[in-house]
């Protein structure tokens, strides 16, 4: 017979077993409360690595904006503005398969030959150079905030240049690794193949070489995290002594022209000791088969279907995989955009957006969200127990200098100077990233633009930006995220749960870091600091127990900022719910059950909302090693159960999973 303390200990874990399963589902699982019917009726298509409330409004707002690009380029009257004509040729340039298939190569070809023939002594002028156009190299110049002095402009270097997802998969054993080593290899053989230079045996064992010794170089995703880690000035002189045998002033007169600076920032400056030994060090022939590697990976979505269905099969298959390609509007909307909007014409996409869904209803409502939940960040800072008056000052003269950006620009950008083919796709790629470059450098000398939006109108995100902005889409002002005529909890627990999110990023554990104008700048007495970073442990802590996929649990020190801005967002959305219904009270409306639900249990199930999601597991593998957001269901679980107003909206009580004994708060 078993002993008797295992049979007390079954006995313990049956009666608690029996205990969750009496229990409602909203105080066990509450992702599985709101979204277990959804995920179990809700399909991933082939052309998707996942779906999920954002991943739907932007399929929403592709298939408005395809539409509206076919009526751009179809009708030459609707072009009534500089960005929207040359946006219709962009279009028109990528939705004719057939051109460009009958191009070929031909307007990359040039790039392609200077990198099959660079010299060593060359290597850095021309290294320079492609950093002007875009392709993933191993330091990436761009102009943006100087850390130091956020009014001003500096040249900040980061570091890239490696075909796999992570600095890691060139090193680790595991067999999700091997496949991606794997299928880069064979990925890097087709595309140099389909461009007539085939790559030997010899040759990729010596570009792979390359690339893992400077992956070796790389920062961690947590090290990059660090904001006192990647701030780094420099001068030319410094770097040559600090990494010499590469020609510096080469490189950087190749790539900023006459706008050369005195000094800059290096955020790796490992990678720039690494570059300079390779540079020296490994068979030019290498480099040259790494550049042009580099530009076909870079380029291929836009090339003839033999390279963009290479790009396709590793970067969407093997790493996220997906088993079909989107739509050819999709994929031209995406060229166009680039990430997040960022691309040079974003903007003019966010131009068609806005002229069709887009109100200033919508933009009013949402500066009303953001002042209540504001208010309700003043109130939670001067509540804090733990924070001592001066740190507090400090604080609220942060947030009360936070700038929100809305909706869209009040001004297109005019585009002077940007030619558009409307039968060169890949020559409009390279021609709009040298344009954009060299509008960054002519701003260089003069100070900070703070109402420069950096994201398309129409892009599905929120961000908090440097200079201590917070900006918000027309994109996302979408349901469910946001409806300008739906009852306050909805909206407070969707979209207002993100204004949340983005305030608490400029206090997350690498936002509160900066200043009141965006300057990397101590303003914490030491043992706030202390007890900041204690707290913040605890949220690190919570989520390394979390276990997405058998063996693989989340980095919680990874993925922090994002986690804390979730816990303090929701905190501070749901106080700016709350201001929001006494407002309505006090002009003597009747706050009405919506759903069967109060005004609480509805703010909490919007949340979760918007946090569905399903994803295919190589794609969130990839999330895990290298990206910063925790899975949605973890999203919806670790802040909800620790905020003492779900348990009571839902009446769940000490024990239950979604109710935690000794919450966590930061904010």
């Amino acid at each position: 017979m078993p002993a008797p303390r295992l049979l007390i200990a079954f006995a313990a874990a049956f009666a608690a077993h029996a205990a969750h399963a009496e229990r409602p589902l909203a105080c066990t699982d509450f992702n599985a409360h709101v979204n277990g019917a959804w995920e179990a009726a809700t399909p991933l298509a082939p052309d998707r690595a996942r779906i999920g409330s954002f991943d739907q409004l932007r399929q929403a707002n592709d298939r408005l904006l395809g539409a509206a690009l076919a009526e751009l380029a179809a009708e030459p009257a609707r072009q009534t503005s500089p960005g929207l004509q040359r946006l219709a040729a962009f279009y028109r340039s990528g939705i004719d398969e057939a051109a460009i298939e009958r191009r070929g190569l031909a307007s990359l070809q040039p790039l392609l030959e200077r990198a099959g023939a660079v010299t060593r002594e060359g290597l850095p002028a021309l290294l320079g150079e492609l950093a002007r156009i875009g392709p993933d190299l191993p330091l990436r110049p761009g102009v943006g905030f100087d850390l130091n002095d956020s009014t001003r402009h500096r040249i900040n270097i980061g570091a890239g240049g490696l075909g796999l997802p992570d600095r890691d998969d060139y090193t680790r054993s595991d067999a999700a690794s091997q496949r991606l080593r794997e299928g880069y290899r064979a990925y890097a053989k087709r595309l140099m193949a389909a461009a007539g230079t085939p790559l030997a045996e010899p040759a990729l064992e010596a570009l792979i070489a390359l690339e893992a010794q400077l992956a070796a170089a790389h920062f961690t995703p947590v090290q990059r995290r660090n904001p006192q880690a990647v701030n780094n000035g420099r001068t030319l002189a410094s770097l040559a002594a600090e990494a010499p045998g590469f020609d510096w002033k080469a490189w950087l007169t190749a790539y900023a022209g006459t706008t050369t600076p005195a000094s800059f920032n290096l955020s790796q400056p490992e990678v720039a000791k690494a570059l300079a030994r390779l540079a020296r060090d490994a068979p030019i022939e290498a480099w040259r088969d790494y550049l042009r590697l580099r530009l076909l990976d870079r380029y291929a979505p836009t090339l003839p279907a033999a390279f963009e269905q290479a790009h396709f099969d590793f970067r969407s298959g093997l790493v996220r995989g997906l088993k079909a390609q989107p739509t050819r509007a999709e994929r031209v909307i995406a060229t166009i955009g680039g990430p997040n909007g960022s691309a040079p014409l974003g903007e003019a996409l966010g131009e068609l957006y806005v002229g069709k869904a887009y109100s200033p209803q919508a933009q009013q409502r949402a500066l009303q969200m953001v002042a209540d939940i504001r208010l309700a960040m003043q109130r939670r800072i001067d509540a804090l127990p733990w924070m001592s008056a001066p740190t507090k000052a400090a604080a609220q003269a942060k947030l009360a200098a936070m700038v929100a950006q809305i909706g869209a620009p009040a001004q297109w950008r005019r585009y002077e100077g940007l030619v558009i083919d409307p039968a060169d796709y890949v020559g409009n790629v390279i021609r709009s990233e040298r344009w954009w470059t060299q509008q960054r450098l002519a701003e260089l000398p003069q100070p900070v633009d703070r109402t420069r939006w950096n994201t398309s109108a129409n892009t599905v995100n929120a961000f908090a930006a440097g200079g201590n902005r917070i900006v918000f889409p027309a994109g996302i002002l979408q349901p469910p995220f946001f409806d300008e005529m739906a009852d306050d909890a909805s909206n407070y627990g969707g979209i207002g749960m993100v204004i949340g999110h983005e305030i608490t990023h400029h206090f997350d554990d690498r936002g509160r870091q900066f200043d009141a104008v965006g300057n990397l700048r101590d303003w914490w007495a030491p043992e706030d600091a202390a007890a900041y970073k204690a707290r913040a442990e605890q949220v690190a802590q919570l989520y390394g127990r979390y276990e997405p996929l058998p063996g693989v649990r989340i980095n919680g020190h990874q993925m922090l900022g994002e986690n804390i801005s979730d816990f303090g967002g929701l905190r501070i959305a749901f106080d700016g719910l709350q201001i929001a219904l006494e407002r309505r009270r006090a002009a003597g409306e009747t706050i009405p059950l919506v759903d069967g639900q109060t005004p609480e249990q509805r703010f909490f199930t919007a949340n979760a909302i918007i946090w569905r999601g399903k994803m295919r597991e190589e794609a969130l593998l990839n999330q895990l090693r290298t990206g910063s957001h925790s899975p949605g269901r973890y999203r919806v679980l670790g802040p909800i159960s620790n905020m003492p107003a779900f348990a009571q909206a839902f009446g769940c009580r000490p024990g239950d999973p979604m109710a935690a004994t000794e919450p966590i708060v930061i904010w």
